[in-house]
């Protein structure tokens, strides 16, 4: 595939919303592009959407129990509402690891039970005085969840009756969700995690056409609540066959970790859950220079995945990381033309050469 036609179904999932518990959007796309490459497919009953690409050649027993788990995340950071004032503004709280900033004053989609409803996302004025604190704290730049609300125009009856209540998910609106071409660069929300879902449905396509060469089952497994619990990654690896999972992720470029902003795959050596599984990293490594790459081993204290949650919990006996160079995490995110295709020819040259 070209990296225009990349661009487009990234350009679809974004626009998609898919926040905790609530994926349906994203999913019903993943699960369109995987039946045309997998074997099967399924939603299992955590939510999570899978795709089996079975090895031939290979006994059931020996393909199974050695298969690998490949988790690429469907939610995205989002807000959930806490309470809803008499005025029909919404009280709102964080739903994965977002604070305002990631948002900023913007428009929002309240996700209520029979019809998505506008809103504005609101931190009040800047130009009051002490006797209103959310004033001083945007001046000083610390704005928390509790100077937020979003504005709705409608009363608390008509919210409640159209099925907003403590809960209900809030999203940024479609209005702001198309990517954003930089140069050699595409920008937007959500990148996280939408950008490694591409990479995981190209290598699913690539696997399908190279099926003879497996000599492993392999698991596409579209996770719920990343964000949140890693509560999708968790049923998955505890139900599924196999012994390793590998996430495909976005990667923060830093300093500290000494990251670039290119096509070069970074994979992660650890987290703040613990170390990844040397086994691993050390072969994903070794397939990103097998495609011509410079990997980006990292050790990132201040991230964590599905993987690293999974082999943490000792859901997974291995586990690794694979991660797409990503500036602004959680929230305006750029990643390269080129991260995308890099993250899945490794992904599937790893996939393809593991004994």
């Amino acid at each position: 595939m070209s990296i225009e036609a990349d661009f487009a179904l990234l350009e679809e999932l974004l626009i998609a919303r898919g926040p905790g518990g609530q994926e349906e959007e994203v999913r019903t796309i993943c699960r369109r592009e995987l039946e045309s490459s997998c074997d099967e497919v399924w939603l299992d009953p955590a939510n999570n959407l899978i795709g089996l690409i079975r090895a031939p050649g290979v006994s059931r027993e020996a393909a199974q129990r050695e298969a690998i788990r490949v988790m690429a995340h469907q939610d995205e950071i989002a807000m959930l509402v806490k309470r809803i004032a008499e005025d029909g503004r919404l009280h709102i709280v964080a739903l994965g690891g977002a604070f305002p900033v990631n948002f900023g004053m913007c428009p929002v989609d309240i996700m209520g039970e029979s019809q998505n409803l506008p809103g504005v996302l609101s931190f009040g004025t800047m130009h009051g005085t002490s006797e209103s604190p959310q004033s001083t704290h945007i001046l000083s730049g610390n704005v928390q969840w509790s100077d937020v609300h979003v504005i709705t125009r409608r009363s608390k009856a008509d919210l409640t009756q159209m099925g907003v209540r403590p809960g209900s998910r809030v999203v940024l609106s479609q209005h702001w969700r198309r990517p954003f071409r930089v140069h050699d660069a595409i920008a937007a929300h959500f990148l996280d995690d939408r950008a490694p879902v591409v990479a995981a449905l190209r290598s699913a396509e690539q696997l399908a056409a190279r099926k003879g060469e497996l000599k492993r089952d392999v698991y596409f497994v579209m996770t719920t609540n990343e964000e949140e619990t890693n509560s999708g990654a968790q049923y998955a690896a505890r139900t599924l066959p196999g012994a390793i999972s590998v996430a495909l992720e976005v990667g923060p470029i830093a300093d500290e970790y000494a990251t670039r902003l290119c096509a070069d795959p970074i994979i992660l050596t650890g987290d703040e859950k613990g170390l990844y599984s040397r086994s691993v990293a050390d072969d994903l490594i070794s397939a990103a220079e097998r495609c011509g790459y410079a990997p980006q081993p990292a050790l990132m204290p201040g991230f964590a995945s599905d993987a690293s949650a999974v082999l943490g919990s000792g859901s997974s006996a291995r586990a690794g990381c694979l991660a797409i160079p990503t500036e602004n995490t959680h929230g305006y995110e750029l990643i390269t033309n080129d991260g995308i295709e890099a993250c899945g020819r490794t992904l599937t040259e790893y996939l393809l050469t593991m004994d």
